[in-house]
Parts: structure tokens; C-alpha cells; sequence
């Protein structure tokens, strides 16, 4: 993010789209725009961009994108649609940029996502199988590189109380974390994760289910069993009418973001600009967020759709590693900072216990594997880029045996703003392998420990192998600033890209 001038905020932008002046300078037409044409308005005083097919004039929103007008003009005149699912994929543009609409390309650019169809691709790998064969048979021995896709299928049965969704995954390594449930008001959406992929049931039931719905993971085998209560005695004929994703295995990107209403049933202080908000998830939803992944708030703010990033946390750092973790499949934990100026967190602050906000679907590309083969585990935190941290900690010291130094090095400007100093410093009294640095960037005269901001003598100071030859992973978190610097300064003290994940959303 960059900082914006005054009048610019959000709801400033928002006042703008609704004061009724003419933001694409076509007097409320809409055109059908040609990919000659689109190329022709390339400047900053005249830029349009094409996303998912349609077209946008975002020459006044220049000023108020917050981050700023270089990102915007990197997909001046062309289709940003790659680009801006990268960057922020999140973003509900249609409602934020609705009055800056130009029109449709008059050749869409963005090609139908590609549904696996299942019975022609069991038929394709029988194929496969028989080339593979024939050419073994004739004694010519080829490696081949195939994008293997796992073949899924689903079936339902019922008794006279209750209908059981069963899902077939073949996957070996099938657990909670991939499967997500949601039972609302007669629809039913299962969603199996499979990297970047997913698998997805989807219907309008044929009849009233209880909130209550019950999933059983077969991990070995790969089977989920959705199993849901009859509101009555009645036989069903069928499951019920199929969603447009309905059956179908396809990228996640091309899925589009799945929300749920959640109640909040607490809100706590952590510091004087922090506050911990716990969610709860309905009844009919099962979701747990998977380590090192996010999720976004979706709010309506003004009449427009408003959707921010949040990592969830643990209610608090656990101490006893002897105990198995336990999960808390009902509630989702999220570390806030409040900003003073800031619309969203204005907003979220301003929610009562009870009332309800929009959670999605986690999303994230980090993987527990990079953590489970590493000896020294090093995290670098900037602010509220301590949140991924939580779950990471947890997981590290008390489920990876081989890790011999977890070490968190902490940047904050003052000693108010460290989060969970407290649980921290005990957690170091408490496991000898972890360890925790606090460096301030605007410390009082009596602070005795380490000051600065993020640099390569700091890091080449903190960040060390606890042997020379030691298999280390690296993690960062904090402002878009912090993290690019500090991904530099390592890349330049020897460390390889796959020794450092960046926290990204």
C-alpha cells in the first residue's frame, strides 16, 4: 500500500461513485470496446483495463487506489485480468469500480474455466494406460510427464432420519483441513481441496435437513462422508437440483470466493490498537483453516461491497506441548488493528457481540512441508505480520520433531504495540528451542534491547544456521515495505528462494 492524499480514502471514492458525475466521460453509454481500442488508452489521464471480459475506465480511481498508481498502470490498455487475480484476486471490482464501466470487449478475451469432464477423463487414462503398455511392448522406454488429475466421484444413500453424501477422493493423505461443508437454508456445498484444484457438490436439496451436519474423513482410503438429519420421515427420489459447479473438479481460481454469515461472540483488547475477534461458524458449516492460510471479511460499507485479508489465530499461545493440539472446529480467532482512518477496521470495530460478517474460504499457498524437513525454523514478524506466526508456532513446536531452533525475530515501533509479549516470553522459559527477539523502531530511552528497522546487518546478525550445514526455512510477514526488503536482504546473505516464504494476500 502506498499512502494516499487527503479526500482520498475509500469512502471518499464511495461518495465519489454516487454523486452522479460522469466517471467514464461516455455519458452513461456502454460500448462494445475492440482490443485496438482498448490499447489506445495506455496513459494515466486516460486509462482503461479490461477484467474478465469487461472494461474500465479507472482514470478517476488513480488517486484512490491504495496501491497506487504504478500497479494500475502495469494492465493500462490491455487484459489485467492475470494480474489482478494475482495481486488481489479478493477485491469485489465490480461494486467498487461499477460506475467506471465502459462497456464489454467485443471478443472476449477470458476463456470458460475448463471443467474436467469425469467420464471422458476415466476413458482418457485407460487410454494412457494402454499407450504406456503398447510402448513398453515394444521395447521403447519414455518418461512421461502427465498432469495426472485424481479421479472423483460422489454417491448418496438414506435411511429413514438420515442422507449420507459420500465422496470418493482416492487421495491418501485426505484430512480435515480439505474438506469444507456448508448447510444453509436447503443448500448443500462440499468442496474438497486438492492443491490448487478442487472438487465440488453442490445442490438445492429435495428436502429440510437439520443445522446440524456430521463429516467423516476415511484419511487412508480418501473417503468424506457428508451426513446430514431429515427434518422429516420422507423417502427422497433425489439429492437434489444441481448448482452450475456441481460436480466438477477445476482450478480454486476459477471457483470465485465462497462466503458464510458469522456471528461475533467476543471481542477482546490486545493492545491499545489491536483487539482479538472471535467468530463463530454457523451450524451447518465444517471449516477449519489450514496453518499459514487466510481468509477475507466481506462487509457492505455504504452500499458497497468492502473485502480485506486476515490471517486467523489461537485464542492464545499454547504452553504445554505434551498435549496433543486441540482443534476448534466452531470458532475462527482473527488479530485486528484498528486504524483511526481506516474504513474497514472502523466498521469491524464498531460491531456488537451478536451481530454477523462474511467469512470466505481459506486461501493461502503455504504448506506445512516446508516446515516438517527443516532443522531451524526463523520468523520475521513487522506488526500485525505476527499473525500467520500463531498457528505456525504451534504447529512447529508441537508437531516437527526434527526442528533444533525456532527463533521469531519481532519489529515493532514501540513497546505498546508488541502483541502477546507476555505469552511470548513465556513460551520461551517454557521450550528451549524457541526463542523470541523484539526490535523496536521508536523506542523510549529506558528500552535495552535491540532497536532499528529491518535491514541487512540486523538480519545478518539474527538470522543464523544453528549448524553450518542445517536445512532452514524462513518466514516472513508485515507492510508490502518490510517483506520485500526483507526477502532482498536475504536473498543477499546467501539464502535461496525455497529457504524463504513470504506472506502474501
Amino acid at each position: 500500500q502506498v499512502p494516499l492524499k487527503p479526500g482520498r480514502s475509500l469512502m471518499d471514492w464511495i461518495r465519489l461513485t454516487k454523486s452522479g458525475k460522469d466517471l467514464t466521460g461516455l455519458k452513461g453509454r456502454l460500448i462494445e470496446v475492440t482490443e485496438d481500442e482498448l490499447s489506445k488508452h495506455n496513459k494515466k489521464e486516460d486509462c482503461w483495463i479490461c477484467i474478465r471480459g469487461f472494461v474500465y475506465n479507472v482514470t478517476p480511481y488513480m488517486e484512490y487506489h491504495p496501491g497506487g498508481e504504478d500497479e494500475l498502470m502495469k494492465a493500462a490498455g490491455t487484459d489485467g485480468t492475470d494480474l489482478f487475480d494475482q495481486v488481489h484476486r479478493w477485491v469485489n471490482y465490480e461494486s467498487m469500480l461499477k460506475e467506471c464501466l465502459v462497456g464489454r470487449m467485443a471478443v472476449k478475451p477470458i476463456a470458460a474455466p475448463k471443467v474436467i469432464c469425469l467420464a471422458c477423463k476415466f476413458i482418457k487414462e485407460a487410454l494412457l494406460e494402454c499407450l504406456g503398455l503398447f510402448l513398453y511392448a515394444q521395447g521403447k522406454y519414455m518418461f512421461f510427464s502427465l498432469l495426472y488429475f485424481l479421479f472423483y466421484s460422489y454417491d448418496w444413500f438414506q435411511t429413514d432420519s438420515l442422507v449420507t453424501i459420500v465422496i470418493y477422493t482416492k487421495q491418501k493423505d485426505m484430512n480435515a483441513e480439505l474438506v469444507i461443508v456448508d448447510c444453509q437454508d436447503k443448500r448443500l456445498r462440499g468442496e474438497i481441496i486438492v492443491d490448487d484444484h478442487s472438487y465440488l457438490v453442490e445442490v438445492d436439496l429435495d428436502h429440510a435437513v437439520s443445522e446440524d451436519v456430521a463429516v467423516n474423513i476415511a484419511e487412508k482410503v480418501g473417503k468424506v462422508e457428508i451426513i446430514l438429519s431429515k427434518k422429516d420421515t420422507i423417502h427422497w427420489k433425489m439429492l437434489g437440483q444441481p448448482w452450475e459447479g456441481h460436480n466438477t473438479f477445476i482450478k480454486r481460481t476459477d471457483r470465485g470466493l465462497f462466503y458464510r454469515k458469522c456471528k461475533l461472540v467476543s471481542k477482546t483488547e490486545v493492545t491499545h490498537d489491536t483487539k482479538l475477534f472471535c467468530l463463530m461458524l454457523p451450524k451447518g458449516t465444517h471449516l477449519r483453516v489450514p496453518t499459514g492460510q487466510h481468509v477475507y471479511l466481506k462487509q457492505i460499507i455504504a452500499g458497497t461491497e468492502v473485502v480485506k485479508p486476515y490471517t486467523p489465530v489461537l485464542p492464545f499461545l499454547t504452553l504445554d506441548f505434551q498435549e496433543p493440539p486441540l482443534h476448534d472446529d466452531v470458532h475462527i480467532y482473527l488479530m485486528i488493528k484498528i486504524y483511526s482512518h481506516g474504513l474497514f477496521t472502523q466498521a469491524l470495530d464498531h460491531l456488537q457481540v451478536g451481530d454477523y460478517i462474511f467469512v470466505s474460504n481459506p486461501e493461502g499457498n503455504f504448506k506445512k512441508s516446508q516446515v516438517q524437513t527443516s532443522e531451524d525454523l526463523l520468523l520475521l514478524a513487522g506488526g500485525t505480520g505476527f499473525t500467520p506466526m500463531v498457528k505456525l508456532l504451534n504447529f512447529a513446536l508441537t508437531e516437527v520433531s526434527c526442528l533444533r531452533t525456532v527463533k521469531l525475530i519481532f519489529f515493532n515501533k514501540t513497546e505498546d504495540d508488541i502483541l502477546w509479549r507476555n505469552q511470548l516470553e513465556q513460551l520461551a522459559l517454557q521450550d528451549e528451542r524457541f526463542e523470541v527477539q523484539f526490535i523496536l523502531s521508536q523506542p523510549t530511552k529506558d528500552w535495552i534491547g535491540k532497536q532499528g528497522k529491518i535491514s541487512s546487518s540486523l538480519l545478518s546478525e539474527l538470522v543464523k544456521r544453528s549448524k553450518r550445514d542445517s536445512k532452514v526455512f524462513i518466514c516472513i510477514c508485515g507492510p508490502a515495505p518490510f517483506t520485500e526488503q526483507g526477502v532482498q536482504y536475504l536473498k543477499d546473505l546467501g539464502y535461496s528462494q525455497e529457504e524463504i516464504h513470504a506472506f502474501t494476500a
